[in-house]
């Protein structure tokens, strides 16, 4: 039973098994002291070991120059292999279903290369409306590039009138309603602003019923909730690497090709040298033959400074477990909404629109405020707390299970209770 108090805060994180990972990471300042760090979902903390991480490469490239590709504990040449492990985990993928290579929305179009190859019949792509730019702008972009209009070809998708999420049953039923004219769908798993977190499982196999490609953006997802992409038969996915795993700004990103598609040579895409069946690479040849699996989407060797800090992240990811960071992730919010609810018995002040069900949701909670939001924000913020706000009138907070504490959110909701 949940008891609305910073001693019952302290209990639980004294009998929390991953207190230990705290510890394990750098926390920003306010006044001598950590602050409250609620913005995983934007921006993860530094591990401690990323600086020895990024000196071991840079030693390595003094040590070696070019050598370095093959000598030493971790040669250049191999480097993507060193992750299959850890990222096949984190999303549910077999090892040669994923690769870590450039940046979110570099992947994204790579994969609509592939993925998105529409007919005058069947074009049509369905997203949810108000998606993260990046997304709306990759989408837009690549249906004009097949000569269609985004206004007839893009299916977007709305809350009822005074909802704030979506139904899956409307989802599927959208699905179903574009029928042979659909070629993709293309959501986030997490919706960035409402946090929540779809029926990937329901909405592929909806999709696949129509004779449509099935494709997500798992940004806010990977590092968040648990994923299970091969059984879902999902056709593609990417993410990004520096929200919820922690692998610094602008990090690199992750790819699943479901290994139906992986082991298809003749799909097309847009090729790259690292991408060619590697026992041939350094013959220079003509003619690409690419690798089986994820891999061969790559088009150019590691960047190996940012892998390097992604890989002690994922590291972690990797001996944690999912299932470790999922529990802890649910008690975070439980004991968050909580409180909140508390406040609002007294005098209603925040509308929490991330949907209650814990099993639709990952770990952040999204406040609807009012029209003194941005003050209540910035009041916040003078008072140590990095969360962040979202136009036009949300802030998002997101507790993260490696990290985050249980006093952590005491303290928030303190704060929230002391400006309403």
């Amino acid at each position: 039973m949940i008891k609305n108090t910073l001693s019952f805060a302290r209990e639980l994180d004294h009998k929390d098994p991953l207190r230990e990972y705290r510890e394990q990471f750098h926390f920003p300042q306010h006044n001598g002291k950590n602050t409250i760090y609620l913005c995983g979902n934007s921006l993860g903390l530094q591990p401690k070991a990323t600086k020895s991480a990024l000196i071991k490469e840079l030693d390595h490239w003094a040590e070696h120059g070019v050598e370095g590709h093959f000598r030493g504990e971790m040669p250049w040449m191999y480097y993507h292999k060193y992750f299959l492990e850890p990222a096949a985990g984190l999303v549910g993928a077999e090892e040669s279903e994923v690769v870590i290579m450039n940046t979110l929305t570099t992947n994204l179009h790579l994969m609509m290369v592939s993925f998105y190859r529409p007919t005058s019949q069947r074009y049509k792509i369905i997203m949810e409306g108000g998606a993260f730019p990046s997304d709306q702008y990759a989408m837009e972009s690549q249906v004009r590039f097949h000569g269609f209009d985004p206004q007839n070809a893009i299916i977007e998708l709305h809350p009822r009138e005074g909802e704030e999420t979506l139904r899956t049953s409307d989802i599927l039923k959208t699905i179903k309603e574009a029928g042979d004219e659909l070629a993709l769908v293309m959501l986030g798993g997490v919706n960035y602003y409402t946090g929540q977190f779809y029926d990937l499982k329901n909405i592929t196999k909806a999709g696949h019923q129509e004779g449509a490609i099935v494709g997500f953006d798992l940004a806010h997802a990977v590092g968040n909730v648990p994923l299970q992409l091969h059984d879902w038969n999902v056709d593609f996915a990417v993410w990004c690497s520096y929200k919820y795993l922690n692998s610094g700004p602008g990090g690199p990103s992750g790819v699943f090709v479901h290994e139906k598609h992986g082991n298809n040579p003749q799909l097309p895409r847009f090729a790259g040298w690292w991408g060619h069946n590697e026992s041939e690479r350094f013959q220079m040849k003509k003619g690409f033959i690419p690798m089986q699996g994820a891999a061969g989407w790559q088009l150019s060797n590691a960047q190996i400074f940012g892998m390097a800090a992604h890989k002690v992240s994922l590291d972690m990811f990797h001996k944690v477990g999912m299932e470790a960071l999922r529990e802890k992730s649910k008690k975070l919010l439980d004991f968050m909404e909580s409180l909140i609810q508390d406040i609002n018995e007294v005098s209603f002040k925040y509308n929490i629109i991330t949907p209650k069900n814990p099993e639709e949701r990952g770990s952040q909670l999204s406040i609807l405020t009012g029209d003194e939001g941005k003050q209540l924000f910035n009041d916040l913020t003078e008072h140590g707390v990095i969360a962040d706000w979202r136009e036009p009138n949300v802030i998002r907070v997101a507790a993260v299970p490696m990290y985050n504490s249980f006093e952590d959110v005491y303290r928030f909701v303190e704060l929230l209770e002391k400006f309403k």
